[in-house]
């Protein structure tokens, strides 16, 4: 990965939220990574992690805490304002709800074209009609559908939608935010597929957030996995299912099903099963977040907080006992 282009490098992130007299709520804290051109990072862990508020403060959505974001070597929280509106052209999202996501008062035309129309990248009312149609095609629907209606259409159609959108305005870069959790799952796969295809067509880069893991497998060359607002593990999609280093991760695999019940019913008692509950991420205590429901946690996990380092391959972990602190 030395030699490859880096397009988003995130450093030492930290998005906290006000909820309160003296309660500080930390979704990203201290988070630190770099995107590649052309690669799909896939960014994982259980709902509440922080990873839907790491996508939205990576690209600005929300103003950052501290730490740094830059594109292209630019700090995207320091932008001017005409810095802002080309970096808004290079960089869209797809939401998870593609139902609310969408304005019901317009038509498709109008939702595709509406990006297009604020960029300015059509000569003519006709130029602009083609290339509504191109993208409409590009994500498997028709030009017939560009004058209904989004409650005309079913989930998966409208997730397209929500693609062609995105794509309209020929960004380098989009963060998919659980684009398929809300969809049925023999959709699931075609809309995965599909972003796979446009990202080898369009040569682009994505940031796909998940909580199922099969599917991140699937579609993601690194993998990131986030507990309670820190990254705890960053590598290869391939190594980390492999050789996954950090009692979290081993765990949050070790709970993927097994589509056949016999093998699925062996399997169950090798599941690692975590002890208690997430804890609050408000005024969390020192020391690692997930000590407390780790069957290895020893003194220096309670008061330290492991850095992430590299312990080969590239494989980053967040582990007093993976990474060698502990002699």
């Amino acid at each position: 990965m030395e030699n490859k282009e880096v397009l988003f490098s995130i450093e030492h992130l930290k998005k906290y939220f006000n909820v309160g007299r003296d309660a500080v709520l930390k979704a990203v804290d201290d988070v630190s990574f770099e995107i590649y051109k052309g690669e799909t990072l896939g960014m994982v862990g259980e709902s509440g992690c922080g990873k839907t508020t790491c996508g939205r403060t990576t690209i600005g959505l929300y103003d950052k805490t501290d730490g740094k974001v830059l594109f292209k070597g630019k700090d995207v929280h320091a932008m001017t304002a005409k810095e802002k509106f080309e970096f808004k052209k290079n960089v869209q999202m797809v939401f998870q709800d593609p139902y609310s996501s969408l304005n019901p008062r317009m038509t498709v035309a109008d939702i595709i074209g509406e990006g297009i129309d604020i960029h300015k990248l059509a000569k003519n009312k006709e130029e602009r009609q083609q290339m509504i149609y191109k993208y409409l095609e590009l994500v498997g629907l028709n030009k017939e559908h560009a004058n209904r209606f989004v409650h005309e259409f079913s989930g998966g159609q409208r997730q397209r939608i929500g693609i062609a959108r995105a794509l309209a305005v020929q960004p380098e870069f989009m963060v998919l935010d659980e684009p398929i959790s809300a969809l049925d799952v023999s959709i699931q796969a075609q809309i995965v597929n599909l972003l796979i295809d446009l990202q080898k067509k369009m040569g682009l880069t994505y940031l796909f957030v998940a909580h199922d893991l099969s599917m991140v497998k699937h579609i993601s060359d690194r993998v990131a996995v986030l507990y309670l607002g820190t990254l705890v593990e960053l590598t290869t999609s391939e190594e980390l299912y492999k050789n996954p280093n950090h009692p979290y991760t081993k765990a949050l695999l070790s709970a993927i099903p097994i589509p056949d019940p016999k093998i699925e019913a062996q399997n169950d008692k090798n599941k690692i099963r975590l002890q208690g509950e997430v804890p609050s991420p408000i005024n969390t205590k020192a020391g690692c977040k997930f000590a407390g429901r780790c069957q290895y946690a020893i003194d220096i996990c309670e008061k330290q907080m492991p850095q992430l380092k590299d312990i080969g391959n590239n494989h980053f972990v967040a582990c007093h006992l993976c990474s060698g602190d502990i002699k």
